[in-house]
Formats: C-alpha cells, sequence, structure tokens
C-alpha cells in the first residue's frame, strides 16, 4: 500500500479520519516492546546520574572557591578580610585581657534612656505633663534630679535622659507608657574588674573614642574591623594588680596620705605586671569626680624622689672606679659646707661612716662627697643613660617631663642630686633604673604590652656586671639592717632604699608635706621584680608610730605586697637561701644600726 502524503494526512476530515491516519501511522504489535522499555528505564538512570553528578561538581567547585579565598585572606589580610555578615559576629570594639587572658574591658550591648519627642507624630511628645512622667522617672531612678527632667521633658528636644540603664529598668520605662521614652539597645564598654588598673586601661568616651590609657593607644586596633575580632593582650597580672592597689589602699588609711603610687616590673624584659596611682576611679561610670582622679601618679607626676637615689650614685661611682674600696670611710660628723650653703643629715651617725653604712643610715652628707668625688660630667651621664633627662618610656600618653637641670651641672646641684633633691622624676623612672642596677645593668624601656619569651628588647648597658652584683649585697644589706627593715618578708630575700623628701613649694620646701618612697627588688640573689611604693603626704598616726618618713609607710607596704604577689609570679619564699654578704657585713657596725 502507497503512503499517505503529510498533506493529505492533515487535510483527512470527517467522523473516524483522524482515527485511520493514527492507526495507519502506529507501529504494529512487537514482540521486542519490553525491551524498548528497559532501554528507556536505562537511558533515564543514566541522565539521572549525571544531573547528580553535575550538582555534586556545582558544589564541590564552590566549596573549593570558598576554601581558596578563607586561603587568600589568611595570608593576604586586607581589607576584605571580613564580609558583612562576619563583621556582625564581632563586637563594635575590641577586648583588651590581662597577660593570662581575664577579661579588663570588652563590649555588650546595654540600654539608654532617650528622650524621642518626635515619636508621636502629629500631635504632644508626651500623653501627660513633664512633671508626672519626671515624677514616674525619678521612681526608677531616684539619684536623677527630678526638676531636670522636668525641664528636659518640657524642651521638647531629643535627648539621653540617662546613657546606660539595666534590662529591668528598661521594661519598668516601658510600663510607664510614653512612646517618646525610648531605651534602645546600643553597644557599651564594660569593665568587669571595676576600677581595676584604671589608670591603666583608660575609658571609652561617649564618641565611641579611647580616652588617657590603653584605650587610647589601642583604639585603632580595637575599632578595625580587621583586626577588633583579636584580643589585646596587656602585660598586667590582674591578680598582682588587685593585691598592689589593695595594700596600697590600706597604707594609704594606715597613714592618712592624700595619695599612693605603685609599680610592680620584670626587671628582664621591662614588663609592667602592675601599675596603681590611687584615688582611682571607675571607667564604667564617669563622671566629673571622676575626671579629676585620672591623673597617674606613676607615669605623668614628677617628683624628687630622695635618698632612694644614693644607691643609684653609689653604683655610679663604682662603676667609674671612684670607689673600689667599700671600706674607705668619709666623714660624717658635721654638716658638709658647700659655698653659702650646708648639706645636713636628718641626725648625727658617726664621726666616720663607710660606703654600706652610709647606705644603711642614709646619709646625705657621705653622699654628697662620694658625688662629689664623681664630678658633674660623669653623674651626669649617668643620669642620662638612666633616662632621666627625657620621659619615661611607656606607650601611654601620658607621660611627665622631669624636672633636669640642662647644661654643665654646678658642683652644689651634683652633690644635692645624689640624694635626691633638685632634680624631679615620676616613680617609673625609679622603678627602669632599679631593675638596671640589679638585673645585671641592662636598662630596657618599660612596656604595657605582654612580651613573649625570648622576645625581650636588647637594652642598652648602664653599669657593669660587677657593680650590679655589688649593689645587690648593699641593697640587701639595707633592708636587713637599715631603714629598709619594715619591708624584710621572711624568704623573699627583699632588697632596697627608703626615700623621703619634703614637697618642694614657691622656691622652698614644705616641711610639713612629705612624699615617702621605697624602691626595692626580689629576691635578690636572682633579681625578678622591681616594686616601688610611694605615698603622698602622710600622716604621723598611731598605726605608723607618730612616724611619717617611708621606712613606716612605703617600706612596710612593700612588705605586705611581696609575701602576696610571689607566689602568683612563681618566687616563692625560702628562709634557707640568700644573697652571699659575707664580705661585706664585717664593714658594718652594728652598734650604730637603727
Amino acid at each position: 500500500m502507497a503512503s499517505i502524503p503529510l498533506g493529505t494526512a492533515q487535510g483527512l476530515s470527517g467522523p473516524g479520519g483522524a482515527h485511520r491516519v493514527a492507526r495507519h501511522l502506529s507501529p504494529p504489535p512487537s514482540r521486542s516492546t519490553p525491551s524498548r522499555r528497559a532501554d528507556l528505564r536505562v537511558s533515564t538512570l543514566t541522565l539521572a546520574r549525571k544531573r547528580v553528578a553535575l550538582v555534586a561538581f556545582a558544589f564541590a567547585l564552590a566549596t573549593a572557591v570558598l576554601v581558596l579565598r578563607v586561603g587568600m585572606i589568611g595570608i593576604f589580610g586586607g581589607a576584605g578580610s571580613f564580609t558583612p555578615t562576619g563583621n556582625a559576629l564581632l563586637p563594635d570594639r575590641g577586648t583588651i585581657v590581662d597577660r593570662n587572658g581575664v577579661p579588663l574591658a570588652r563590649d555588650f550591648k546595654s540600654y539608654a534612656l532617650w528622650f524621642n519627642p518626635k515619636a508621636m507624630e502629629g500631635g504632644d511628645p508626651l500623653t501627660r505633663s513633664p512633671r508626672e512622667v519626671a515624677q514616674k522617672l525619678v521612681a526608677i531612678f531616684p539619684d536623677m534630679d527630678e526638676a531636670d527632667l522636668e525641664k528636659k521633658l518640657a524642651s521638647g528636644k531629643g535627648q539621653y535622659l540617662r546613657r546606660r540603664i539595666l534590662p529591668e529598668e528598661a521594661n519598668k520605662v516601658f510600663q510607664i507608657g510614653e512612646p517618646a521614652l525610648s531605651p534602645p539597645a546600643e553597644p557599651s564598654r564594660y569593665y568587669p574588674e571595676g576600677n581595676l588598673a584604671a589608670h591603666v586601661l583608660g575609658y571609652v568616651g561617649a564618641d565611641g573614642k579611647g580616652r588617657v590609657g590603653m584605650e587610647e593607644v589601642y583604639n585603632g586596633l580595637l575599632t578595625d574591623p580587621d583586626t577588633r575580632g583579636a584580643e589585646q593582650v596587656l602585660s598586667i597580672d590582674a591578680r598582682v594588680q588587685a593585691a598592689l592597689e589593695d595594700e596600697l589602699l590600706r597604707g594609704m588609711g594606715l597613714a592618712q596620705a592624700e595619695g599612693a603610687g605603685g609599680i610592680v616590673l620584670d626587671v628582664d624584659t621591662g614588663e609592667v605586671v602592675a601599675m596603681a596611682s590611687l584615688p582611682s576611679f571607675d571607667p564604667n561610670h564617669i563622671d566629673e569626680a571622676g575626671m579629676k582622679l585620672m591623673f597617674n601618679r606613676v607615669t605623668n607626676q614628677v617628683y624628687e624622689l630622695g635618698s632612694t637615689f644614693k644607691p643609684l650614685t653609689v653604683a655610679a661611682a663604682i662603676d667609674a672606679g671612684v670607689i673600689t674600696n667599700l671600706a674607705r670611710t668619709y666623714p660624717a660628723g658635721a654638716p658638709l659646707r658647700v659655698g653659702r650653703f650646708s648639706i645636713r643629715d636628718s641626725h648625727t651617725i658617726g664621726a666616720h661612716l663607710n660606703v654600706p653604712e652610709i647606705l644603711i643610715h642614709s646619709s646625705n652628707i657621705g653622699t654628697a662627697q662620694i658625688a662629689d668625688e664623681l664630678g658633674s660630667k660623669r653623674m651626669k651621664h649617668k643620669m642620662e643613660m638612666l633616662g632621666f633627662n627625657e620621659r619615661p618610656y611607656i606607650e601611654l600618653p601620658a607621660r611627665g617631663f622631669p624636672i633636669w637641670r640642662s647644661g654643665e651641672w654646678p658642683r652644689l646641684t651634683t652633690m644635692t642630686v645624689s640624694y635626691g633633691h633638685g632634680i624631679a622624676v615620676t616613680p617609673l623612672h625609679l622603678a627602669t633604673a632599679y631593675a638596671a642596677m640589679v638585673n645585671g645593668g641592662i636598662w630596657r624601656p618599660a612596656t604595657l604590652h605582654k612580651i613573649e619569651p625570648g622576645q625581650a628588647p636588647k637594652g642598652r648597658r648602664v653599669f657593669k656586671e660587677a657593680t650590679s652584683a655589688r649593689m645587690r649585697q648593699l641593697l640587701r644589706m639595707i633592708v636587713t639592717d637599715g631603714t629598709g627593715r619594715k619591708a624584710d618578708a621572711p624568704g623573699f630575700r627583699l632588697g632596697g632604699k627608703t626615700g623621703s623628701a619634703e614637697k618642694p613649694v614657691d622656691g622652698g620646701y614644705k616641711r610639713t608635706a612629705l612624699v615617702t618612697t621605697f624602691a626595692s627588688a626580689f629576691p635578690m640573689d636572682n633579681p625578678r621584680y622591681v616594686v616601688i611604693t610611694m605615698y603622698d603626704e602622710p600622716k604621723g598616726t598611731a598605726a605608723t608610730s607618730y612616724q611619717r618618713t617611708a621606712a613606716w609607710n612605703a617600706a612596710a607596704a612593700v612588705g605586705r605586697i611581696v609575701p602576696r604577689i610571689g607566689p602568683m609570679l612563681g618566687v616563692y619564699p625560702d628562709e634557707n637561701r640568700d644573697i652571699d654578704l659575707t664580705d661585706v657585713r664585717p664593714l658594718i657596725d652594728k652598734g650604730g644600726a637603727h
């Protein structure tokens, strides 16, 4: 039969026409139909597998791209290190921790009380009178001023009514039912340890910028999206800091002092393990009173630190070869005349004193003669090597400039500087100088950054190792036999020197006002830490046996501090160990010690 042309088939009409064409074009029944169905199933399965493989390949490719991107970020960093989603997971400001990872400053979301007069569109800002609303707010916040609140609410000006409120307080504000009282959640800086190390940390202002302390120093790192996710680690040990502040505060109370300062410094690295200035402030609550207490006595205030300079003078003389025999004696029975001035001791000690006795009894007359023999040029150069002619080295922005005489020193200046008068430096200056004097002779800058093992700065040599070894002996003897005996914590082999200086005023000195200091290090057989304590205008009280000199307050404070912090720092008491004093102890006149 001839095939039907397609055009003809499409033109068929009438009942049954289409059916006939369809029947004619359908394949005849065949026994191979089951095989074709199997082929169809195989074809479908193959296609499905190809699609699954294609999807898997797409996922693998996407994963590879992400892994590559993360790897590039890790290697190269850069501005694109964090996606917007990543940024959202980071704090608005990074965290500051102590050397052991204890958080000292961190961000958290807090509530603020905001007055929004535009909350009621086209109507009055408040549904009640400003006075009624003010009364309800004072019921929640009793320390707020009702009249001041009423004035602010009546002004119609959008403003903060309170910068930080608790969640439960925010709920009570909501219950007042005033749409214009809005407690929005906003980022806030929180200091978990309160006023601990406040002068080191500083605070964050209302503009979100760090102020005063390491908050200011780290401001860029703490706010940069590329770095704010990493903790900023300080050299401070929160445990040691707490002990230092506690004992300084206790000493302030015992001596009724106006203020106090203290520092614990690692002698081999320059790390500041603790630093305190009292009275302190709470960075969580900055007010006018707190602003007045932000001055750091340790880094920013310069003082005439008195007799704590005497060991530095003796060390300079030993280093220069001026003192070659500690048994050599100096006249000390009468005031030392220098032109029209007289240098005196607080009391008559003896007709002649050798070098250990000059330090143990803290003789101005003996020390001045040693400095005179050393000479102005060498004396001034050694002070410069110790950094006494410039601001102290530390990261904090507030650093006091010493009172320092430029040019060639007259003879009298050299002699008065030898016992800590006519020159004013910060307690931090003194701490780094003592570290150099006991650590083998190397001066290093102080730092508030934690230093990893083996990464300490090289520093500069100021004293010979032999000089340093000799000074460790002499400092120990001042504590065992001299003015520093109240600092002698059993087993800690502590050495140091007291200093009590009248405060300068109007070109003279105020005899009724002292600055007392004790500069020390421990343990003297292998020095690890310098500890400086200072009191501003201590009084003679019953607790200090009515004495106001450093021996009765600053030295006593160190005697309490060292036993507390020693074990925290890995230094344990051992009364079977001490520095060898056998070659110098015979030089001390036991009958004259006091």
